[in-house]
């Protein structure tokens, strides 16, 4: 595994209410792992055994209906954590959306080395409730706000969370980046058809606040009225 001091996601991470010292005790118990588009790492209703930090990518969280379909619960980013900590199972699948690199710990490795760390205990909880308050968002999103303001929100969404944490400012949203995600795929996050998504996004192109040089390519060119359009 990689020296834990060259993780660009360190200071973004759980590990950063750890000092030297125990981060590489951390280290110790961890590995790197490269996921390809479309591999899993954790899966639904499994035993609990590993959870992790994204260093790199995109992943999605996912649970099944009893019909057989997907429902993309939860996308993860870079200084994510993902997995169930002092938990037996986990509630949903954890699948890469693009090439992803994480670092994995067996969840009992993990307790133990948590349960031995107040900071880090405090660290998760701190995330936990963050997701939380995202989650609470995104039943908002879906249960109240209409296709524009769907769309809209999750432009702005990705503007904010596609920051590659190594840049000099990683809190400072971007104007221009690049979707991790099919139009398909935007939709079953949303909670749309694709050809609803597609309509939103040439309305948003032709009234100037957006432009597509691509399929997977966003430019916000009016970030304000993006604003007011997710309400």
């Amino acid at each position: 595994m990689n020296s834990c001091d060259a993780c660009v996601v360190r200071n973004r991470s759980i590990c950063a209410a750890l000092d030297s010292v125990e981060v590489e005790a951390l280290n110790a118990i961890g590995r790197r792992r490269t996921l390809e588009p479309g591999e899993s790492l954790i899966w639904e209703d499994s035993e609990s055994v590993l959870v992790a930090n994204v260093v790199e990518g995109v992943l999605k969280l996912s649970t099944g209906t009893e019909d057989g379909r997907e429902q993309i619960v939860g996308v993860v980013y870079p200084s994510d954590f993902i997995g169930r900590p002092f938990g037996a199972t986990t509630p949903h699948s954890v699948t890469a959306m693009t090439e992803a690199k994480v670092c994995v710990f067996s969840r009992t490795d993990f307790d133990g080395f948590a349960s031995r760390h107040p900071a880090l205990e405090h660290k998760l909880l701190q995330r936990t409730l963050t997701e939380l308050d995202r989650t609470r968002r995104w039943m908002l999103l879906l249960g109240r706000k209409n296709a524009e303001e769907r769309v809209a929100t999750f432009l702005l969404d990705m503007s904010e969370r596609l920051v590659d944490p190594g840049c000099d400012t990683p809190d400072q949203p971007l104007d221009r980046f690049d979707l991790p995600f099919s139009r398909q795929q935007v939709g079953d996050i949303l909670g749309l058809t694709i050809e609803t998504v597609s309509r939103q996004f040439t309305k948003l192109k032709r009234d100037g606040i957006v432009d597509l040089p691509s399929r997977r390519a966003v430019v916000i060119r009016d970030r304000a009225e993006l604003k007011a359009l997710a309400g």
